[in-house]
């Protein structure tokens, strides 16, 4: 597998991720949002179960714990950046998330030992700068919120560098789809324990099933929790984790773009500058390197 095909795939990956923003916003009006991600990775889980169950038949110890791991990661990432969106502001939220890209070579660097080429440092530098225009988020006071969403930030960017470290030895499609599958079962997990901990009192039983959040289910647990799963945990692991956290720092330009045509939303000129510029940053990390040897040839 070239590098470029499989950057080339997070990279639609993360268009779709963009989408799921304008779905979830659907579904959480009739639901709770842990409860909400139940269901979700309930649908995920169902449809692993049915196309691939016979791989579930036989898992390996040591992986049980490597996928039950990272899902724990990935649950607790959604539900304190849900929680943080109760008491902070949507700009907020959105930068301190994109900050997984300035955080992940810091993690990246403390568990693999690995050094981390310049461009991409440079490029993770500019990204920064750029998402922080892009989301002009006003920092002013720092709350509770803010510490919630910090956090969820963190749990992406171990989440990011242990999928690199576990999927790197073993590039079969079994391993791969038995990681996923474990994965999504530490997901549940963790969001069922924090449901019936602390937020089934605000849960309303006689919620209605209505055709929004049936939609929104669909969409976000065929495609953005069933196939984008597979798609990340098969492909990331041809890329380094820091290039990966760069390409998923467009998430937020994408997620403006599905407003902007599905919505009355309009982008504003401090937008498409924050929006070039977080390109540039993947650019930079991507071709940087690639152009310098050009150039001293």
């Amino acid at each position: 597998m070239k590098v470029w095909k499989a950057e080339l795939m997070l990279l639609l990956m993360t268009m779709i991720w963009g989408a799921t923003f304008l779905f979830t916003k659907m579904g959480i009006d009739s639901v709770t949002p842990v409860f909400y991600l139940i269901l979700r990775f309930s649908l995920a889980l169902a449809l692993l179960l049915i196309f691939f169950g016979k791989y579930f038949l036989k898992i390996d110890k040591s992986l049980i714990w490597k996928g039950i791991l990272l899902g724990g990661i990935f649950g607790l990432g959604f539900i304190l950046q849900t929680k943080g969106l109760e008491y902070t502001k949507i700009q907020k939220s959105a930068f301190i998330t994109g900050l997984t890209v300035a955080l992940t070579p810091f993690t990246f660097k403390l568990i693999s030992k690995k050094k981390i080429a310049l461009f991409s440092w440079i490029g993770v530098v500019v990204a920064t700068i750029g998402l922080y225009i892009f989301t002009n988020p006003t920092i002013d006071t720092f709350n509770i919120g803010d510490v919630y969403t910090v956090l969820s930030t963190f749990c992406w960017a171990f989440f990011i560098t242990f999928l690199d470290k576990f999927t790197k030895d073993d590039h079969s499609f079994a391993y791969t789809i038995r990681l996923v599958f474990l994965q999504v079962v530490g997901t549940l997990l963790v969001c069922t324990i924090f449901f019936f901990g602390l937020d089934s009192e605000s849960y309303n039983s006689n919620f209605y099933l209505d055709n929004e959040l049936i939609i929104s289910v669909v969409f976000n647990g065929l495609l953005a929790s069933f196939l984008l799963m597979i798609i990340h945990t098969n492909y990331q692991r041809y890329t380094s984790p820091v290039k990966a956290a760069l390409i998923f720092s467009l998430e937020p330009v994408f997620a403006s773009i599905v407003a902007l045509i599905f919505t009355t939303e309009v982008l504003t000129g401090l937008e498409y500058i924050g929006a070039s510029v977080l390109f540039f940053g993947v650019l930079i990390s991507e071709l940087g390197s690639y152009i310098f040897k050009i150039k001293s040839q």
